[in-house]
């Protein structure tokens, strides 16, 4: 079901104890009007400017009454907000949930692009989960364990000893006890989910689309098949699409017509983008060995994992532009490695570049260095960090 009107309005002619979970994303009170052109031309606009806070919070209030009234005693809300009022929203969840049933404080972290301002990056937001009785649906959703987990925290059983510390279970006989099958580790409170890549197929243009992955998560972990979701502010109909993909039944409601036009599209033809970095890990991105990272490590540098000619950037810029550096290759000659830094280091127009070769004294000479290429040996870098070591050692002892 999709409604084009307030959600006040519409909660009111809902029955009582009909919908299985809630996930809201609503105005954030950042003073702003929000207005955003999408690659198609569409316009979407929506105001979050209040005369006060008093007028926002009574807003919110209204409406949490009647999220709290269509809720099923076994239902479960979800607030997403950011730092601009979420001290503000979570007390009034709690007049209107009861402090006893708030579950958890979720954050969803992400990584964005720098910007000017000062202080911090803002790299987080924040979803309230509040249960409305005791008895509310949870599945609980596993995740790997730590690379740092000791195999033996795996595969035995751990008990608390009289001081209170965690030691492993031993049966009468002195033997260790081996634990039961287990899932993996239950899923934290700490969300690292990437936000919607620019050139994503799921990415709408809408200005505050949230990723398919986010409600998912959501919706599996507080819902089960066949079950009601109900999105107020439904907006770009994230909610609504990863509801339907799951086989749940789902309510959305959106005050802008533009937005519900982009919900029953998106409806109509639902479609995931799938996160690579999330299905095989940050970590399988990481191309370099270790003893490349030591070398890299010495300089004040950005490691770049996946360029086929540059592995790293100075920070400091020399001429406007930035420097590339190159490790050559055991595989490759020094000409090789020449070649492939300088036209890589070309095409993203740096002033200088710096080769990082083997050991130049048993290599044959190069056919052509270009003017703006320095090299420096592998082994003598080394060799001057070790010096570099000891001298810092001798100090420290006398």
């Amino acid at each position: 079901m999709l409604y084009n009107d307030d959600c006040l309005s519409v909660m009111k002619r809902m029955d009582k104890d009909t919908v299985d979970m809630v996930y809201l994303d609503p105005p954030f009170f950042t003073q702003k009007q929000q207005i955003l052109r999408s690659s198609t031309g569409k316009i979407f606009e929506f105001s979050d400017i209040w005369s006060s806070r008093d007028e926002y919070i009574q807003y919110i209030q209204e409406r949490l009454l009647e999220i709290y009234r269509v809720l099923k005693p076994t239902g479960t809300i979800f607030l997403h907000c950011d730092s601009s009022s979420s001290h503000y929203l979570r007390l009034l969840l709690d007049d209107v949930f009861g402090a006893k049933h708030f579950q958890s404080e979720i954050i969803w972290t992400y990584k964005r692009w720098s910007n000017s301002r000062k202080g911090f990056l803002p790299a987080h937001q924040t979803i309230f989960f509040y249960a409305k009785s005791n008895t509310f649906t949870f599945n609980t959703e596993y995740t790997d364990y730590s690379p740092t987990t000791n195999i033996d925290q795996i595969l035995q059983e751990r008990v608390r000893n009289s001081e209170g510390k965690s030691t492993y279970k031993r049966a009468t006989d002195g033997t260790i006890i081996l634990s039961k099958e287990k899932k993996g580790v239950p899923l934290s409170d700490v969300w690292d989910i990437p936000f919607l890549n620019p050139k994503a197929k799921e990415r709408t243009g809408y200005p505050t689309q949230k990723p398919i992955e986010l409600l998912d998560r959501i919706i599996r972990i507080s819902t089960n098949k066949g079950d009601c979701v109900l999105d107020p502010f439904c907006g770009s109909g994230t909610t609504l699409v990863s509801a339907k993909l799951l086989d749940r039944k789902y309510i959305g409601i959106d005050i802008n017509q533009e937005a519900i036009s982009l919900c029953e599209k998106r409806l109509d033809t639902p479609f995931k983008t799938e996160s690579k970095l999330l299905k095989i890990g940050a970590d399988s991105y990481k191309m370099k060995t270790a003893e490349e990272m030591a070398i890299l490590s010495q300089f004040e540098c950005d490691i770049v994992q996946r360029n086929k000619g540059i592995d790293a950037f100075l920070r400091k810029r020399y001429l406007g532009a930035p420097v590339a550096i190159r490790l050559q290759r055991n595989s490759e000659t020094l000409q090789e490695a020449i070649e492939l830094l300088d036209f890589a280091a070309h095409k993203k127009g740096c002033s200088f570049t710096l080769l990082i070769a083997k050991d130049m004294h048993k290599q044959n000479r190069v056919d052509s260095l270009p003017n703006n290429m320095i090299i420096l040996d592998r082994m003598d870098i080394q060799l001057e960090n070790e010096i570099q070591n000891r001298l810092k050692s001798m100090k420290l002892s006398i």
